[in-house]
């Protein structure tokens, strides 16, 4: 299902008779061949995007909460949609769903001791899955990093070895940080982030569970815990092969010290003489849900893609009976990326087609930990991720930010300088030429205390080195509300922000040379 579909525009014109159209203007522009991308710009409409919003946005939908019944509408109506604009499913079987299996772990119970002194989940650790086993001794690995010449472990065999680990990171003599070599942090001083290489890191080298001390965050999360204990919530993730016996444990400075006490001034990794026993037990419950992919081949370069995704998921139901319908979260980003896929359609409808092949991602899971994304790029990429030029990710653009000051025409953008010098310059260069919107970086900072670079979807591209724009505008009072409703969207708003990405895309889609990534991650 990789043939690109070219139709006559009389033919293309019939065929999408269904839909909502636009004038006659706007019609006879796309049916004239042109090497511009204005007049299928002018084809996203806010007719059209309130009329699918009030439908994906509806009470029907049931807020479109994972694997209920209101995600399975969303995305047969988002097949449909694909369908009636004849542009083909992603994958080879023709199926424009990509199955992603998911498992909701139920909040484990269980302990560890430490040569026999037992330590009760949900005290001086934790963890939000099963694990069993007994191990003989620990590997203390201090900060448990490994980058150029610096390796905790070095010289040390951790296969099939618990290691103890402790946040942070090695600071020289003259008190600059070892890494950096300065008194600026480095990126395993970030908990978002250095969490997740230091488990990739330990799996890598053979280990089977990691005991790692924060103590800076460890309540945090132990609030999180709680709050789960008292809800009954699960925790929904990847669904994992039972081979998969890797743990992750968040201790507490008393279990870290009963373990290593002096694990604070200590940084030489060792072997500690300590029996672990290790007794956690949770049941799991399989889901299946679905992301929903699309693609117009390109004309010259088939084998580059650019992927424009947003999530098709909302978080359900209350407690009480009232739908969270979330209109601008993601039903704005959703009826976007339609709209966009129509205007390349109508484009290559009209002989012009993309260079590049395009992408239209709708991602399940992403209010559940950023999982149809995940499963995109970490388990089945269905194109190359070494061939894909850039991420567009549209979540949240038909509000305003109330706490903002300025132009009610605005969009924030996120990530876009991040890793590719050309795509920012690509993108200020679009807007200054076609829609003149105040593109505001104020959440594109490091020290973003919100941290929105790695809460959607375009953080799962990023950190494989794809070049990213998130496009947002804001949070607001509905936010993870029930009154985040149609009625409230800007569509006018809505509109300019949508053509924004188009054009963005269709420069990426159509420039002679690749993105060049001149900021890799590390």
């Amino acid at each position: 299902m990789k043939k690109l579909i070219i139709l006559a525009i009389g033919l293309a014109m019939a065929c999408n008779s269904s839909q909502t159209t636009v004038s006659d203007g706007d019609k006879n522009a796309v049916a004239k061949p042109t090497s511009t991308p204005e007049p299928f710009a002018e084809t996203i409409t806010e007719s059209e995007l309130k009329e699918h919003l009030y439908t994906y946005a509806s009470d029907e939908y049931e807020g479109r909460e994972t694997g209920k019944p209101g995600q399975k509408k969303a995305v047969e109506y988002l097949k449909a949609q694909y369908e009636k604009m004849g542009i083909p499913a992603a994958q080879a079987d023709g199926n424009y769903f990509q199955t992603v299996p998911l498992q909701v772990s139920q909040l484990p119970a269980g302990s560890l001791s430490i040569d026999g002194k037992e330590y009760p989940l949900g005290e001086d650790f934790l963890t939000f899955s099963k694990a069993e086993g007994t191990f003989d001794n620990i590997i203390y690995v201090g900060y448990g990093i490994e980058e150029g010449d610096y390796s905790d472990y070095k010289d040390i065999d951790v296969k099939d070895k618990v290691i103890l680990v402790k946040s942070g990171e090695p600071i020289a003599a003259n008190g600059n940080y070892l890494l950096s070599g300065s008194s600026e942090k480095s990126i395993w001083s970030n908990m978002s982030e250095s969490l997740g290489k230091r488990l990739e890191l330990a799996t890598s080298k053979g280990a089977k569970g990691i005991l790692y001390y924060d103590e800076t965050n460890f309540a945090r999360f132990k609030s999180r815990f709680e709050w789960m204990k008292t809800n009954e919530s699960g925790r929904m993730e990847l669904a994992k092969d039972d081979s998969e016996e890797f743990f992750n444990f968040l201790i507490d400075a008393k279990l870290a010290k009963a373990i290593l006490p002096s694990i604070v001034s200590d940084n030489k990794p060792k072997s500690l003489a300590k029996k672990l026993i290790v007794d956690v037990k949770s049941e799991n419950d399989d889901i299946e849900s679905e992301n929903v992919v699309a693609i117009l081949k390109g004309s010259e370069k088939p084998n580059e893609y650019l992927v424009i995704s947003s999530h098709l998921d909302h978080i359900g139901i209350t407690a009480d009976g009232e739908i969270n319908n979330g209109a601008d979260d993601d039903g704005s980003g959703t009826v976007a990326l339609l709209e966009i896929a129509q205007a390349f359609k109508k484009a290559a409808d009209a002989g012009q087609g993309p260079k590049r092949s395009i992408v239209f991602l709708h991602v399940t899971g992403e209010e559940k930990g950023l999982l149809g994304s995940q499963y995109y790029t970490d388990v089945d990429p269905i194109y190359p991720l070494e061939n894909t030029v850039a991420n567009l990710n549209i979540d949240m653009i038909g509000r305003i930010d109330p706490e903002r000051d300025g132009d009610r025409n605005y969009i924030y953008l996120i990530g876009s300088d991040k890793l590719s010098t050309d795509l920012h310059e690509l993108s200020e260069e679009v807007n200054d030429k076609y829609t003149n919107i105040e593109l505001d970086y104020t959440y594109n900072d490091e020290n973003d205390p919100n941290r929105f670079y790695y809460r959607s979807d375009h953080y799962n591209f990023a950190k494989n080195n794809i070049p990213i724009i998130f496009y947002f505008n804001g949070t607001h009072a509905d936010y993870h509300k029930p009154g985040d409703t149609p009625d409230k969207i800007n569509y006018d708003l809505l509109e300019n922000r949508t053509r924004l990405v188009f054009y963005t895309a269709w420069e990426v889609a159509n420039r002679n040379k690749r993105l060049v990534v001149d900021k890799a991650a590390e």
